[in-house]
């Protein structure tokens, strides 16, 4: 082989590798500290300004997945974690887990809107829309029928005010009855009549993962576009910066304020996945506080997880380290965290 042949195929394999490198998809996911967004740039209330100094971060968790060169830079980066492709998607495909995502941020913004109104005293309304279909067993034989993303109104003809009523009325059958399912699918309405399947022993269901579908209505107008941004943690966030904006509190008094957490209508905080990463994140955006959601174990979890910690303890062991000058503070409620902010 002549020396330029030689120097050509070596340079080819070396561009091979290289590409493969960069570019091979693998099975797994690798998650890292994600972005700090600004939440007045977020936020639009018409005739209640933000107008104070500082500012409330939403931090997100950054997720791609891995190739070669990644998944070695995560394996050597203390950051960076790498998790297995069931573990993030649950199974779904791209399409079923952005639907899945854009559908947990939205009912994290009203969740957060709710709270936050029924602080202020300004007047809001929930509506609930019916069971918001997040996943669907291939076993089931309404799989192909009904999916993800598919809102089920009525089931036999009959609505509930919540999931719960959905599921006990199901949980009345026995394994292959046949039942009816009305839903909707974006503006377009539909009915499947199947038999149900066994999902637990000595119990039948359609075998689909639900959650509530809740819209919220206010009488003051809000817009709150979180841009790509998706999931259901950044519910306790949102809620301090449309709190603050409606009532002209002063809450952040010139102070960066990043946070995580779920958030309900009774204003509880949930906790999230990923919160280490959100403190690096944080600490890279210049906070110097941090609202940790603080959930009390159980018995039955200290018994199946003694070793088992919180969204705080995890948060304020990796500051310790990383974050030294961040303050992380447990948060189990949004008034805890709007009465830490006033009196601190």
């Amino acid at each position: 082989m002549k020396k330029r042949t030689r120097q050509l195929v070596v340079g080819i394999m070396a561009a091979i590798i290289l590409l493969t490198a960069v570019f091979l998809p693998l099975p797994q996911y690798i998650e890292g500290p994600g972005e700090a967004f600004n939440l007045a740039k977020i936020v639009k209330l018409p005739n209640h300004p933000d107008k104070h100094k500082g500012k409330f971060l939403l931090t997100s968790v950054g997720i791609a997945q891995a190739r070669p060169l990644t998944y070695l830079y995560a394996k050597l980066n203390p950051h960076y974690s790498i998790e297995s492709s069931e573990s993030v998607t649950d199974g779904q495909n791209e399409e079923e887990y952005d639907k899945v995502q854009n559908f947990y941020m939205r009912s994290s913004i009203g969740e957060a809107i709710y709270t936050a109104y029924k602080h202020a005293g300004k007047k809001v309304d929930r509506k609930y829309r019916g069971i918001y279909v997040l996943n669907i067993q291939k076993k089931s034989k309404f799989y192909g029928h009904i999916k993800v993303g598919d809102v089920v109104s009525k089931i036999d003809g009959h609505r509930f005010k919540n999931s719960d009523g959905f599921v006990n009325y199901v949980k009345k059958h026995k394994l292959g009855d046949k039942v009816t399912v009305q839903f909707s699918r974006g503006k377009k309405h539909y009915q499947v009549t199947k038999p149900l399947i066994k999902i637990a022993k000595n119990r039948a269901g359609i075998g689909i993962t639900l959650t509530d579908d809740v819209r919220v209505h206010t009488k003051i107008p809000i817009k709150v576009n979180p841009g790509e941004v998706g999931g259901p943690s950044g519910g306790l966030m949102f809620s301090l910066q449309i709190y603050s904006q409606l009532t002209g509190k002063n809450l952040r008094k010139s102070r960066v304020v990043a946070g995580t957490g779920t958030i309900n209508s009774d204003g509880y905080v949930g906790e999230i996945g990923g919160i280490d990463k959100k403190i690096i994140t944080a600490k890279r955006a210049g906070a110097k506080i941090f609202l940790a959601p603080y959930v009390k174990p159980t018995k039955t979890i200290l018994k199946y997880e003694p070793d088992g910690k919180t969204n705080y303890q995890v948060a304020k062991e990796t500051a310790k380290k990383y974050a030294p000058n961040m303050k992380v503070v447990p948060v189990s409620t949004f008034g805890e965290a709007v009465k830490y902010l006033e009196n601190n």
